[in-house]
């Protein structure tokens, strides 16, 4: 068995069971869902079912139909039921309301690979009844935290005399993302590249809403050339040939299966600042490396600024999630050409922060400064530690 890492969601899960509500736990395939709930509630009478798979998809279908008393006794009384890939059964939050209503005594939670069908279908049904939590792939704060020289009791001061450490980790990180089962395994390559043929697409293709798969697969490839570019959709379009509005339904499949995310630009005054395109970054490296057959760990690599700034602006965006989407990310241009990276927004303090992205040294903008009054920091390989984990 893989070495498990503590996630940070465990505090989430801890919150969770002390409430009445269902959980929606929802991440990519392979992301480290099923491993955390198994891990955390050992000690628990847990039933799991996983509906993609023919035996528990007839368990789940036998006790549908009973009152909700005797489909837990023929689920075997758990304390805590967890049903896996649970997008796949367009029925299930109303079946998991009738069983929430009448107060049965296990928990529920109601995990998917894809956010397609499970909150569309699901949270309707258990509105006001669920909570949600998002696990994205493991943060370098996880990472670093699991390796035998770091002592949590010490925080930051245990990353003291291990700079090497942290940047063969960093390294690695850059070039093969953070999978658990990749950031575990000897042979990262092989991992990764399976990770991409066999799972990355496959809600997506499952779902019937895609027509032209190699078209999907062409989309992506120019997204991962073009990874933390300014995107204009009709130029994606007219690449692929596309329509316009089939490009977005694909960026939006792909969003909704935690493949790629979209930073907005900020803006305040739209006439002198562009704030109609978006940025569509990775949420994890390894996969878009994978995606244009770059898996290599080099420093030198000529796109390392391009697979930093992805990496830094997603380790910031996996931490949003975590913590509940209690910020807003953008990034920001002038019409003169001024640009920030990242802009980080509080949505309960309106506080803002900005950094800019370097892979080494690098001076930061002054016209953002100037305009909003804010400090822009940099964040490079040197500091980033301070900032990241």
């Amino acid at each position: 068995m893989n070495q498990y890492i503590h996630r940070m969601a465990e505090n989430s899960l801890e919150t969770w069971f002390k409430s009445n509500k269902v959980l929606l736990l929802l991440g990519a395939r392979q992301v480290g869902k099923t491993t955390l709930l198994k891990m955390f509630f050992n000690s628990k009478k847990t039933t799991y079912l996983n509906l993609d798979t023919e035996v528990d998809r007839q368990s789940f279908f036998r006790a549908s139909p009973l009152d909700p008393n005797s489909a837990m006794i023929s689920l075997g009384s758990p304390d805590i039921l967890i049903i896996d890939e649970a997008q796949r059964y367009p029925e299930i939050g109303r079946i998991v309301k009738s069983w929430h209503d009448s107060e049965v005594k296990a928990k529920i939670i109601l995990s998917g690979s894809s956010s397609l069908n499970l909150l569309d279908q699901s949270a309707e049904s258990l509105t006001g009844r669920n909570i949600k939590l998002y696990l994205p792939p493991l943060t370098f704060s996880e990472i670093v935290s699991s390796q035998s020289w770091y002592k949590r009791y010490l925080g930051n001061n245990s990353l003291v005399g291990f700079s090497n450490q942290i940047n063969s980790l960093l390294l690695s990180g850059l070039a093969f993302g953070s999978y658990p089962e990749v950031v575990t395994t000897p042979d990262k390559v092989l991992c990764l590249n399976n990770l991409v043929s066999d799972y990355l697409l496959k809600d997506v293709l499952q779902s019937g809403l895609v027509k032209t798969p190699e078209l999907l697969r062409r989309l992506l490839s120019l997204l991962a050339h073009q990874n933390g570019a300014v995107v204009s959709v009709n130029e994606l379009a007219n690449s692929l040939n596309m329509s316009r509005v089939t490009v977005n339904h694909y960026l939006d499949l792909l969003e909704q299966t935690f493949v790629i995310f979209r930073l907005p630009a900020f803006s305040t005054n739209p006439r002198k600042e562009i704030a109609k395109n978006q940025k569509i970054f990775f949420w994890d490296t390894g996969i878009r490396n994978a995606l244009i057959g770059e898996l290599n760990a080099s420093p030198l690599r000529s796109d390392i600024g391009k697979i930093w700034e992805n990496w830094v602006i997603a380790e910031f965006a996996k931490r949003n999630l975590l913590e509940g989407g209690l910020n807003r990310l953008y990034y920001w241009r002038s019409r003169a050409g001024s640009e920030v990276d990242l802009v980080v927004k509080s949505i309960t303090t309106g506080e803002i922060k900005a950094f800019e992205i370097k892979w080494s040294g690098g001076k930061a903008t002054k016209a953002f400064s100037l305009k909003y009054k804010i400090q822009v920091n940099i964040i490079n390989k040197e500091n980033f530690t301070s900032v990241i984990v």
